[in-house]
């Protein structure tokens, strides 16, 4: 493996091994036998008549990543069988680039619906400009083999009530038990990773932060040290040891929220209300401190825009609302009605969490003890205590104590990283190398996210791909809902906390 440190201790420039699409099985077996993981896998266009591939994976008490690269020539044969995760990449670069991989379990497609109409990929550089997707009017039903007259299909769907983001279920049931569950997402797909190109690094910070609103912190710092990777940019110590706070301010109130939603699908009124204030009491801080209740506009290559005054006052605040929280949890876990909707709701096994790309609370929830700002460090994670909260039950009870614990572990570690922020300059510039590349992550409140970007010649953004959270996760949930039933569907499905924004991009 050839992938190198970058200076920045943010992320890495992608010195990838080349491999030939024949050698891709066995490599990701031997990656596999030792414990690896594969992330993601993505296509971009060094040159507009060439593909090529990019495979990232993990390996335990390894930092750096195993990246590799391939040009095929064809169709290049499908890695899900060794890393099933894998499947959604491959049927998402397929959909978006054309390119075929061979002997793919799940040949449709997955990010254009069956009713979408293109006259080519659209990532393929001959795309005609100004050339809309349109769709036909309507989409098949998927069979499901096996299934009698008796059992009945409930698409549920994209438009639902309330401000739920656009998505359509099929469920196969027979009165309350679901035989199979079926997620229809990308409604609402944007196309963000195109969005990027031809960007300036500079600008495309604040695109970044607009993928997932309640990502904002984590997506534009992954990006961010992507690019701080490929220009080989040291961020100042002020700045890592800030970026650590926003990100855990982040954390804070995303679990809040999550706790409080939770509580609205055991019908738990009072539980909800409180939960839901501690959110907006976290968020209320995030507004003293930058200005932005959703930490916005602070972050910017080579550290921050501007520097931040968060000592005499951000730590007693913390404090206060920890003292609050941890009535309010003492109550949630003393709550009968409200652990007997969670236990044993939603279990989801350890293999299957590994195999499907289970990340973040999900499958730490499950027994797998993963997280990047331990494993990976990066900002000033590495010189602070990362506390990880670990779950073997894998149920919906076992995703929120993980979230809870994490909410006392990241106050703490915000609280030691106010005690050791230093002085100094907030930000380093940041010269980009046409034709350069990186990659850079982070841990959001809903597991790992990844940015590798690449530059052309000119200096601007070639192609960003973004790995989110939340394309994991869903492909992970609905192992979760088959053969269960539809009175726990809403719980099971909050206990998740998933986004389809982050997923659809």
């Amino acid at each position: 493996m050839t992938v190198t440190q970058s200076a920045s201790e943010t992320g890495f420039r992608q010195r990838a091994d080349k491999l030939h699409p024949a050698a891709l099985k066995d490599a990701a077996r031997e990656l596999v036998g030792r414990g690896g993981r594969m992330q993601m896998v993505y296509a971009w266009y060094p040159e507009p008549s060439r593909i090529e591939l990019r495979y990232v994976g993990t390996v335990p008490g390894q930092v750096p990543f195993a990246v590799w690269r391939c040009e095929p020539d064809g169709p290049v044969p499908s890695l899900a069988a060794v890393a099933p995760l894998l499947s959604w990449y491959e049927r998402e670069v397929t959909d978006l680039f054309g390119l075929e991989f061979s002997e793919h379990p799940q040949p449709q497609r997955l990010v254009l619906h069956d009713s979408a109409i293109v006259p080519r990929p659209p990532f393929d550089p001959d795309y005609p400009t100004g050339v809309e997707i349109r769709a036909q009017n309507q989409q098949s039903i998927p069979e499901i083999a096996g299934v009698n007259g008796d059992v009945q299909l409930l698409p549920f769907g994209p438009i639902r009530a309330d401000v739920l983001e656009s998505a359509e279920f099929l469920f196969f049931y027979i009165g309350e038990a679901i035989l199979h569950y079926q997620p229809r997402l990308f409604y609402k797909h944007r196309g963000m990773e195109k969005r990027f190109e031809g960007l300036t690094p500079e600008r495309a910070v604040v695109l970044a932060e607009r993928v997932s609103g309640v990502g904002s912190v984590a997506h534009a710092l992954a990006y961010c040290q992507a690019i701080e990777a490929a220009a080989d940019c040291v961020v100042p110590p002020r700045a890592r040891f800030l970026r650590v706070l926003l990100a855990e301010m982040e954390r804070l109130y995303n679990h809040l929220y999550y706790l409080g939603h939770l509580c609205h699908t055991t019908t738990l009124k009072v539980g909800e209300a409180q939960g839901k204030l501690l959110a907006e009491r976290a968020k209320q801080l995030n507004a003293r401190l930058t200005g932005s209740r959703f930490l916005r506009s602070i972050l910017t290559l080579g550290g921050l825009r501007r520097d931040l005054s968060p000592k005499g006052w951000l730590g007693g605040e913390l404090e206060s609302l920890r003292e609050s929280y941890a009535v309010y949890a003492r109550h949630l876990e003393t709550t009968d009605s409200h652990l007997d909707r969670l236990i044993t709701t939603g279990k989801l096994d350890p293999k299957v969490a590994f195999d499907q790309g289970a990340t973040g609370p999900v499958d730490r929830a499950s027994g797998l003890d993963r997280d990047l700002r331990r494993d990976h460090p990066y900002a000033a994670y590495g010189e602070l205590p990362v506390n990880v909260a670990v779950r073997t039950e894998g149920d919906a009870h076992a995703r929120a104590q993980v979230r809870m614990d994490e909410i006392d572990a990241s106050i703490a570690l915000m609280q030691r990283a106010l005690l050791l922020l230093p002085d100094g300059p907030i930000k380093s510039e940041c010269k980009i190398v046409p034709g350069s590349d990186g990659l850079g992550w982070s841990e959001s409140p809903r597991g790992t996210l990844f940015y590798a970007v690449h530059f052309d010649q000119t200096g601007r953004l070639a192609r960003v791909k973004i790995k989110s959270p939340s394309f994991s996760n869903w492909r992970a949930f609905p192992f979760t809902v088959h053969e269960t039933n539809m009175m726990d569907y809403a719980i099971n499905e909050a206990s998740f906390g998933l986004t389809i924004a982050g997923c659809d991009r």
